[in-house]
């Protein structure tokens, strides 16, 4: 919850994500150790007994048959996981919020466009109502008579 709480609010600094990571494997090892210590007291006995787990997408193999290396595999590829999907869930966030600020700026600039172009015609406008009307220029004739060809 808390790495997902730091990559929805933007975090994205790889120290810090494999600080949290390792605190969720950490925090997943005491829960399995102190699960199994409070079943090994229930029955009497002080020995650590592996605590349950949550079923895995892959099954594993019958107990005994030198699974605990497996489901610790298991374990780490499943946090692995888990960080990628984060990783890509940040990935998203901050490529939607490149594209809101994006679609923003194009709008702020359409506007802007709008209002120039709104001003320019206004402009014409007032400029074509003001201005005096000339007649077509009317040229002096000529003093001396025209050259020959």
């Amino acid at each position: 919850a808390l790495r997902l709480s730091y990559l929805h609010s933007g975090g994205h600094n790889p120290a810090i994500l494999d600080q949290l990571l390792h605190l969720q494997l950490e925090a997943t090892v005491l829960e399995k150790g102190s699960a199994g210590l409070r079943r090994g007291r229930r029955m009497g006995t002080v020995a650590l007994q592996p605590a349950p787990e949550a079923p895995l997408a892959v099954p594993a193999e019958p107990p005994g048959t030198g699974t605990h290396g497996l489901d610790e595999a298991l374990l780490a590829v499943e946090l692995e996981n888990r960080r990628l999907e984060d990783e890509l869930l940040a990935l998203k966030v901050r490529r939607e919020r490149r594209a809101d600020a994006g679609s923003r700026a194009a709008q702020r600039h359409t506007e802007e466009l709008a209002r120039l172009q709104a001003e320019v015609g206004m402009l014409r406008c007032h400029a074509e109502q003001t201005r005096p009307w000339l007649h077509p220029p009317v040229f002096p004739r000529p003093i001396a008579p025209p050259l020959p060809p």
